[in-house]
């Protein structure tokens, strides 16, 4: 099976041109997937004035790139359990889905330590994130689209082994995927499923430049190497991307870190993507 290779959006901001300009970029590139992050604002990399960076919202920004694109699959990476009682959500969802028949992975998660910020400006109660993550998969499983849940946790592997139709790993490295995927497997087969019948997939941080200076200049605005970051020109991305192919994957969803560029959406499509078939 060929490696899909999707892009996440640049969700962290204020106006929508920039997500509507890359989403279009992946499309005409040949990219198999666009995906959107659900957080309320950025608290790292504060914008101009020190305030929190800004987020658009996920399931109306979800609509917009489904009406605005034909062929791409149009994806959450995560939609948070926390944020929306869990009807509201998976009407939302299947909105999207009626907007873009066939093109719709609902990628569903808890939260993490980072999202704790935004929870705690909002009054957002997460006490209560593994039941509210249950229940939102229970509602949203069969309903015509895959559902993914994502997260690292054993007990979040678990649903998604017994309950979805794909796992999520983001970040992380090579060899600590392709564990987790074994057990993901063997914990589906446990249930009684196939041990093919979840998806794996795995998202991350990326600096991707059409060769290797270029990439060589963004990695060092960004401060250097970080663990198990994806980077460079076109071949060693590649490189990058077709070991988490290796280690089980049947997506890997890149995440820019220059988002907004639509370049890195030509730069995946049309040098990245032939180097891993």
């Amino acid at each position: 099976m060929t490696l899909r290779v999707g892009l996440t959006l640049p969700s962290f901001r204020s106006e929508p041109g920039p997500v509507l300009a890359v989403a279009a970029a992946a499309e005409n590139a040949g990219l198999d997937g666009i995906f959107a992050y659900d957080h309320l604002f950025r608290e790292r990399g504060v914008a101009p004035g020190g305030e929190p960076r800004p987020a658009l919202e996920l399931t109306t920004t979800l609509a917009a790139v489904a009406a605005e694109t034909d062929r791409i699959t149009v994806g959450s990476l995560v939609a948070r359990a926390t944020l929306r009682p869990s009807a509201t959500l998976v009407a939302a969802l299947d909105t999207v889905a009626r907007i873009a028949p066939g093109r719709l992975v609902a990628g569903l998660g808890s939260g993490d330590e980072e999202s704790d910020p935004e929870n705690e400006a909002f009054g957002v109660e997460t006490s209560d994130r593994l039941a509210r993550l249950e229940e939102t998969v229970g509602r949203a499983v069969g309903r015509g689209y895959p559902v993914w849940v994502g997260g690292w946790a054993p007990a979040v592997r678990r649903l998604a082994a017994i309950r979805a139709d794909g796992w999520n790993g983001w970040g992380g490295s090579p060899a600590g995927f392709a564990a987790r995927v074994v057990e993901v497997r063997e914990e589906a087969e446990r249930a009684g499923r196939p041990p093919d019948a979840v998806e794996c997939t795995w998202g991350g941080l990326a600096v991707i430049g059409a060769d290797e200076a270029e990439a060589k200049v963004k990695l060092d605005r960004l401060g250097g190497i970080r663990p198990d970051l994806v980077w460079g020109g076109p071949e060693r991305v590649a490189e990058g991307l077709a070991a988490y192919g290796e280690a089980g994957a049947t997506w890997v969803i890149v995440g820019p870190i220059d988002s907004a560029d639509p370049n890195n959406a030509l730069i995946l499509g049309e040098a990245v993507r032939p180097l891993l078939r």
